[in-house]
């Protein structure tokens, strides 16, 4: 696992930079998520900044599982 990896696994709440990037879509998607409500739960900031609660994207994730 490379420092970077470590240092977001290890952060309790994420920057929309820091969730784009562990799952590979671009910004924009991450914001047509949120407009289309089906994006993890966000915290919106008093300065509009958005953070991700790390529990919450693992439960985000995890309710997109498939059954084998």
């Amino acid at each position: 696992m490379s420092t970077a990896t470590t240092a977001i696994s290890s952060r309790e709440r994420l920057t929309v930079a820091e969730v784009c990037a562990d799952l590979g879509v671009s910004r924009s998607t991450f914001y047509e998520w949120r407009v289309k409500r089906i994006g993890p739960r966000c915290i919106k900031l008093p300065n509009g900044e958005i953070r991700v609660r790390r529990i919450e994207l693992e439960r985000w994730l995890d309710s997109r599982e498939e059954a084998a």
